[in-house]
This record gives structure tokens, sequence and C-alpha cells, in this order.
């Protein structure tokens, strides 16, 4: 995998910022071509949003690579701030869901919404025990050390808090839907969606242009921002 991060920045319009702007977070062994081939990039155009697309290659080897969430800050997260973006969500598709939540865990308060698209949840040990404890409330994750990216994700979870909007969706046949289920079940029925189909880029399509319709057709999209550059 590459080991260095590249993003391209796709405009709504040619003389300025949009106030939204989503980054998306591949999977592994994703590039972000894969989005635009995908017609993710066309599904937002052909609504007309005034919405400022980022094409991230988050440019890790392993879940444990922390160093991708300062370079996501610092490369993605600060700019779009500085550019005058009011509006800022990540949007990651599997491993990419992970990427995003572990930012969110991490630097909190930094991100207005969190689209996650089949998200990996962590290893069957961690999901295991939410299971066995009888779901995410019941749970207790004990004193969590500063690795231990998978137990804060779920904390996070657990304390309702990942970002002021969130968005799941999934595929019913998906092979982490079980983990899924995990998380829609602390999640309000109207932030969730569920579609026929499994762990594929045309179940992940069908979600975003449902993620784009219910959380951004016509939801205080109405100015862009006049910030050159």
């Amino acid at each position: 995998m590459r080991i260095h991060q590249e993003q391209v920045l796709d405009r709504a319009a040619a003389d300025g910022f949009a106030p939204t702007r989503i980054a998306l977070l591949p999977g592994a062994y994703q590039a972000p071509e894969d989005f635009v081939r995908a017609g993710f990039v066309t599904s937002v155009r052909a609504r007309q949003l005034p919405v400022d697309l980022v094409l991230v290659d988050l440019g890790f080897e392993h879940v444990a690579d922390r160093s991708v969430l300062a370079r996501l800050h610092e490369r993605t997260v600060e700019p779009a701030r500085a550019s005058g973006c009011s509006n800022l969500w990540l949007a990651g598709i599997s491993l990419g869901g992970f990427v995003a939540l572990n930012y969110a865990a991490c630097y909190p308060g930094q991100v207005d919404g969190l689209c996650l698209l089949a998200p990996y949840l962590g290893n069957r040990i961690v999901t295991g025990e939410i299971a066995s404890a009888g779901g995410v409330d019941s749970w207790q994750p004990g004193p969590l050390a500063e690795q231990d990216d998978e137990r804060r994700v779920w904390s996070l979870i657990k304390s309702r808090a990942p970002a002021p909007q969130l968005f799941l969706g999934f595929g019913r046949s998906d092979r982490f839907a079980g983990d899924h289920r995990l998380l829609a079940s602390v999640m309000s029925e109207t932030s969730v969606e569920v579609v026929e189909g499994g762990h594929a880029w045309p179940v992940w399509a069908r979600l975003w242009d449902r993620f784009l319709d219910r959380n951004l057709v016509g939801v205080g999209m109405s100015d862009r921002r006049e910030v050159h550059g």
C-alpha cells in the first residue's frame, strides 16, 4: 500500500469553497480514484449540492498505524476549517470508517458528522466482549491503553458522542453486519440504512445516495462561502 497521503479536492464551484466539505476515506487496498469509479462524485454533482469533496489516500499499512490520524488532522481537517468550512464530514468505507471513528475519539469536536459505510469496528475479541455483555450499554471497557484504539472507538460509541451527526449504512449480507447491528442498536433508526447486498462497491454506492438524500439535500445548503484560494 502507499505510505504517503495524497488527496484531491473536488470543488462544487470554481470561484470559492463550499460551506460543507466531505472527506472520503477509502478502505484497505482501496484508492481515492475508486470513489470516482463508483460514482460517488457524480452523485454529489448530479444533485447540484454545494459540497466540496476531498478524496483522501490514507496511506496506512495496518489498522494500528495511528500516524494516519495526525496526517488526517493536519492535511485534511485543518485546511478545511482554514478555508471557511462550517460543516465538515468524514465519510469512511470499511477500514476508512474505523479511521473516521478513531479520529473522532482522538480529536473530539473537530468534525460535524460521520458517514460510516460498512465500517470495520474492531476485532472479534472486542465485539465478542460487547455482545457477551449484552450490548453496548452493558459493556464496560475498563482502563484503556494508549494503543487500544478498538476499545476506544467503542467507548466513544457507548458515550453517544462520535459526532453531532452520524449516519450508518451497511448491506444485510455484509460480513461485518453483526457488528454494524451492535452500533445501530445505540443509534436513532432514522440515522441507519440497511440495503440488500454484501461488502462491495455497488452496495456502498447505493448507501451513499441514501446518505446524500437524507442528510444533505435541502438541509441548510443554500449558501456558499466566497473564500478564494
